[in-house]
Order: structure tokens, then sequence, then C-alpha cells
């Protein structure tokens, strides 16, 4: 029997170039700070639509977990979150 490898899920927040800051979900955090890139510079779609006219700066913080449930529900109670406790979240891993 096959089993197939599961990736891990991944909660990131990405800051902007005026300091603002975007928390998503991904396999592959890379490649989807990336995509927010190409949508910023109008090259592509893929990314967020927040990132129309939003330059993304860099990745500042990210968690891993097992599936996409898990990744999406610490997703939601980060996006819930005020910039000052993303930012002490942030500064204290």
């Amino acid at each position: 029997m096959c089993q197939t490898i599961q990736r891990p899920w991944f909660v990131y927040i990405v800051q902007t170039e005026c300091k603002q800051l975007y928390t998503g979900i991904s396999t592959d955090v890379e490649r989807r700070f990336h995509e927010h890139c190409q949508v910023f510079e109008g090259i592509s779609e893929k990314g967020a639509k927040y990132f129309r006219g939003k330059k993304p700066l860099a990745i500042v913080y990210r968690e891993t977990y097992e599936n996409r449930a898990e990744a999406s529900k610490r997703e939601y109670q980060i996006k819930k979150m005020s910039a000052s406790k993303k930012r002490v979240l942030i500064n204290t891993n």
C-alpha cells in the first residue's frame, strides 16, 4: 500500500513596505510570498488581492501545522488580533 506523504501547512505573516501585516496559510511560504510580490508588480493574479498597491517586504513570522484545518484555525485567531498583538507575537518568536 502506498502512503502519501503529507506536507506541513504554515501560517505566516508578511510585512508590507508601509509596515502593515498580512496573515495567510500555505504549504510553501516562499512560493506564496513570491506570488504576492507578483501581484504587487502586476505580473500575476495568483497572490492575494491585498497586495495590489501594498508592496510585500518580508516574511516576518511563521508557524507549522500538520494539516490545513489546524492552520486555518490559527490563521483565523491571528487575523482577529490587533496589529500590536501581532507585533508582540512576531517579536516573541
